[in-house]
């Protein structure tokens, strides 16, 4: 069960739109500023990841200013009052790591939908392989026995949109490699993140100093932002003014940089907002839902149709996801049931 929302129904609803709207148009506007700097063989794709980090970073601040959040205007309500945390230097530290692995994570995800955006979303719908491994090496958490019977299908998956039959009928492994590769790393920071953040919640006293998941949230971007500068000057820091020689004079990589970085931020908020109200099953659904809307309008925004090996390994992967999230209640329910 998910926790009591006070939103009425219409609210939670138009919180889902929202949800879903704010990710396919992130999609959509992060592939256009990807393109507006020369694509992904230009060498700005890191820049791009970090300053969509840094609207991020500018839009939490500027909620501190005024000391509301307006998220919640897109269920047609009042915002919510959101304070300066008060948060103790300890605090920060302890939530560095999750900062650390929001950064990468999102970095990776930005490498990989700039080398192939629909075959970077199905590597990243397999997910939780890399978070049940990571969970059981460095946290001793594995898996119950049915969801570790769901993995190979989404493996599987995984694989078969991996492959491509050739003039002679046979098949042969023909996919992105920077998808594949960023896309699984991906995976595994987001895995990591969920894990630390699990942690630092926790901590009830200083889960009550952050004054809420809002602030948060805003806190981890902030770092992720901080923590991205260093490597972007590393790996791109002689292309720096040539990107922003083009963020200043491309009317078009400006717009879609900034859009970006405020639809990634204000989705992941809608996200977490449903996510806390409809509970782990409803949740597994919409996000079903949710990467499959991503994929269907990716193709048409693309113009790039998925072959017949990708849509049949997405529907499996997904499949195998949706499985995985609810196949414990599945199986609980029957139980209580006898």
């Amino acid at each position: 069960m998910g926790e009591k929302s006070d939103a009425p129904t219409y609210s939670l609803l138009l919180f889902f739109f929202f949800w879903y709207a704010g990710n396919v148009k992130y999609n959509e506007y992060n592939k256009a500023a990807l393109d507006s700097v020369g694509g992904k063989t230009a060498g700005m794709t890191m820049t791009v990841s970090t300053m969509q980090l840094g609207v991020c970073a500018v839009y939490a601040l500027l909620i501190w200013i005024i000391r509301l959040n307006p998220i919640k205007l897109c269920g047609l309500q009042a915002p919510d009052k959101q304070a300066f945390p008060k948060s103790k230097m300890g605090d920060i530290i302890k939530t560095l790591p999750v900062g650390f692995c929001s950064a990468a994570a999102h970095s990776s995800s930005v490498f990989a939908l700039g080398g192939d955006p629909l075959f970077g979303q199905i590597v990243k719908a397999g997910e939780p392989v890399i978070s049940a491994i990571v969970n059981t090496i460095f946290y001793g958490k594995p898996p119950t026995m049915l969801k570790a019977l769901c993995l190979p299908i989404i493996v599987g998956g995984v694989a078969f949109a991996s492959l491509k039959k050739g003039a002679d009928g046979a098949y042969a492994l023909k996919f992105d490699q920077t998808a594949l590769l960023f896309g699984m790393m991906a995976n595994g920071f987001a895995a990591f993140k969920g894990s630390e953040n699990k942690k630092l919640m926790d901590d009830k006293d200083l889960k009550s100093r952050f004054g809420g998941v809002g602030n948060q949230f805003a806190v981890t971007e902030v770092l992720a932002f901080i923590w991205s500068l260093p490597v972007m000057f590393a790996v791109e820091g002689d292309k720096l003014s040539e990107f922003l020689n083009i963020f200043m004079t491309n009317k078009a990589c400006m717009f879609n940089v900034t859009a970006s970085g405020l639809t990634f931020y204000l989705y992941n908020e809608l996200a977490t907002m449903t996510v806390k109200a409809v509970g782990p099953v409803g949740s597994s659904v919409a996000n079903t839902a949710k990467r499959v809307i991503v994929m269907l309008y990716m193709a048409a925004v693309t113009g790039k149709a998925l072959t017949e090996e990708q849509q049949i390994g997405a529907a499996v992967a997904i499949g195998g996801v949706m499985l995985y999230s609810v196949i414990d209640n599945i199986f609980a329910g029957k139980s209580k049931k006898n």
